[in-house]
């Protein structure tokens, strides 16, 4: 039997999780959830490693789960773009998520819950698509200033030490040893090479 997990959350050891248990159990037993895991986390919300929370997600994904209750959003999620993670885990192991004080239950039988979540998956997805079209701005206007991307070009830059070094004899291997290259380029600019001198 899948069980309830609560999850809560506090920032500093100066706080305690004493006012989200309490109202959280209050809630579990008001439904009946009588299977109720408590896992806690003291750490700032904007750390990308919790170890309660990696904790619940293992239990998420290993199919121990049925729903999570949490104090507030905040709780749970670092930013929007993670919690949106979070929440689409949640729903890919068919984990539901409540919320009492926020009125948020995306299980199956709420459906006002299941459109909250999607709203907010809609909004981490117009972020994530705006970061895109910024990201791929500065890429078109950082090559309109002439900015080239990618591996430098080996053909250009070696052309001339690899024919120096192929004239002493030397293999391949040596060469781009020598020169601190991969072996592929080296091997094409010898063949090219031996081919004009034939």
């Amino acid at each position: 039997m899948k069980q309830t997990v609560i999850y809560c959350r506090v920032s500093t050891d100066a706080q305690n999780h004493g006012v989200q248990l309490a109202e959280l159990r209050s809630y579990c037993a008001t439904r009946k959830w009588t299977n109720v895991e408590e896992i806690v986390d003291t750490i700032t919300g904007s750390t990308s490693s919790r170890k309660g929370l990696d904790h619940l997600m293992s239990l998420v994904r290993r199919g121990k789960v049925g729903a999570v209750v949490c104090y507030k959003l905040d709780r749970l999620g670092r930013s929007l773009a993670h919690l949106v993670q979070v929440v689409t885990e949640f729903n890919t192991h068919d984990v539901a998520l409540v919320v009492p004080g926020q009125g948020i239950d995306t299980s199956l039988s709420n459906p006002a819950g299941r459109f909250q979540i999607n709203i907010l998956c809609a909004v981490a997805e117009l972020e994530h698509e705006m970061i895109k079209e910024r990201v791929n701005s500065g890429i078109a206007a950082a090559k309109a200033r002439g900015v080239r991307f990618g591996r430098p070009v080996t053909r250009d830059v070696h052309r001339n030490d690899i024919a120096r070094l192929r004239a002493q004899g030397k293999s391949g291997r040596a060469i781009a040893a020598a020169l601190n290259i991969p072996t592929s380029p080296v091997f094409r600019m010898i063949a090219e090479l031996e081919a004009v001198a034939a």
